[in-house]
Formats: C-alpha cells, structure tokens, sequence
C-alpha cells in the first residue's frame, strides 16, 4: 500500500501508475511504477533508511515522516523477500517486491 501511495503521492496529475503482479517457480513479484521526478543515484539505497527523505519540505508539506519505505523493507525482508528499485531522475521509478517460497500458497484455495 505504501508503494502505491507513493506512486500516487510523486506522481504528476494526469500520468500513470502502473500495478503488476507476476508468479514463477516459487516467487511471487509486485511491481508499482510511476512517471513521476525519479530517485537520483545518491538517495536509491539510502530512501530505505528510518526518516530519510529526499526533499524534507515536500515530504513534510504532504505529512510524511520519511518511514514508510523502511517499513517497507522491514516487512518484505521478514517474510525473506527483496525490495528493488529502478528509477531515473525525471523518467519515474519502478519499486519491484520479490517473496519466494508464496507461489504454492497462493495457487491454494
């Protein structure tokens, strides 16, 4: 929820976001990219960090505190998953969520 809300958040009006989910072996993988400003190469590990953030008073005009992609990470990492991200200043950013080991699970009814 939180990748989407961001999405959302940095997102131009009026440009895409775009929701995928794909299955394979025993991996399960969620993507959600955006068309919105990028994340520059010096903030893509460290916007993973507890109440970092790239522009303090954009997040902070908008109520952010800077946790919600540490939580994230926390939480994918504990169900053994990965969190990546693509992105390049002004052509948006794709956050891809990995959990292997889900797949039977969830092909069970």
């Amino acid at each position: 929820m939180n990748l989407t809300q961001n999405a959302i958040r940095y997102s131009p009006p009026g440009k895409p976001i775009v929701l995928r989910g794909t299955t394979g072996d025993s991996t399960a993988i969620v993507e959600v990219a955006d068309e919105g400003p990028g994340i520059a190469p010096e903030h893509r590990q460290k916007i993973f960090q507890r109440f970092y953030r790239v522009d303090d008073a954009r997040s902070r005009a908008e109520g952010g505190v800077g946790l919600g992609l540490a939580i994230v990470k926390w939480a994918v990492e504990r169900m053994g998953g990965t969190v990546e991200l693509e992105s390049s200043p002004g052509q948006g950013s794709v956050f891809r969520v990995r959990l292997t080991g889900v797949t039977d699970t969830l092909r069970k009814p």
